[in-house]
């Protein structure tokens, strides 16, 4: 009797965030990939997507892995440079404001998985992702909901793709002074509505979200904006997915 596909993951009892991840490598199914996202509901900034893949055994360097939202910003910097050392593979994708607008915030985002695990250097067997199912990958995967916080690989590619996209904003700041975008990092709060008050919605804002679509009467950029984001030259990871990957020496 041929057997069915994909295998029957059996669950064990285990500690943390490595039992999904456990299950699937014993039924055969690894390397499992997590993927993540992060900047989906900023108004400004690209929305990043990170695609990881952790070996089947616990690492004590990783101990302190978990969602990148409970994590402080030191703990995520600290986890950064460590899931790129020993992380059998990653690649993060940056999915630029301007196709956030045309594509809408969902399907940018499951475009953006796609994209993250199609680069990493070899083929995952399984994928889990975050919360949403991705179709269109070549392999089985599952949606887990709150993945961030019950997947290791899940969890390492949000630290991935929260300090590169905090990274990138507070790069950001720095070509479009004023925004205030190295603190709140895009997102809707008070000082940043006044900022974009003042000065107009640069072309990294987001022109889909009500916030800064109202502010704009002829559908172009404040001028500010359109004077500082010619900065940003054709090299900047905005505009293009960043070509990262990593396979284990």
């Amino acid at each position: 009797m041929p057997a069915a596909w994909p295998p029957r993951a059996v669950i064990r009892k285990s500690s943390g965030l490595r039992t999904l991840e456990s299950a699937l490598y014993r039924a055969g199914m690894g390397p499992v990939a997590g993927v993540d996202e992060v900047g989906r509901g900023a108004c400004a900034g690209p929305l990043v997507v990170a695609a990881c893949v952790l070996g089947p055994n616990r690492l004590e360097s990783l101990a302190a892995l978990d969602d990148s939202k409970k994590l402080n910003e030191n703990e995520r910097e600290r986890l950064y440079p460590l899931i790129r050392r020993y992380a059998l593979a990653y690649h993060v994708v940056y999915i630029p404001s301007t196709e956030v607008d045309r594509r809408g915030v969902h399907v940018a985002n499951i475009e953006g998985m796609r994209r993250a695990v199609a680069g990493l250097p070899f083929r995952p067997g399984y994928v889990l992702s975050d919360g949403f199912r991705v179709p269109g990958l070549p392999v089985p995967s599952l949606p887990v909901v709150g993945g961030d916080a019950a997947a290791a690989c899940i969890a390492a590619a949000s630290v991935l793709a929260k300090v590169s996209r905090d990274r990138l904003m507070v790069a950001m700041e720095n070509e479009l002074p004023g925004y205030g975008f190295a603190d709140h990092k895009g997102y809707s709060t008070r000082a940043h509505g006044a900022a974009l008050a003042r000065l107009g919605p640069s072309k990294q804002h987001r022109y889909s979200f009500i916030n800064v679509r109202r502010l704009v009467s002829d559908g172009e950029p404040g001028e500010h904006g359109e004077v500082e984001c010619g900065k940003m030259g054709p090299a900047s990871p905005v505009d293009s997915d960043l070509r990262e990957g990593q396979l284990s020496r």
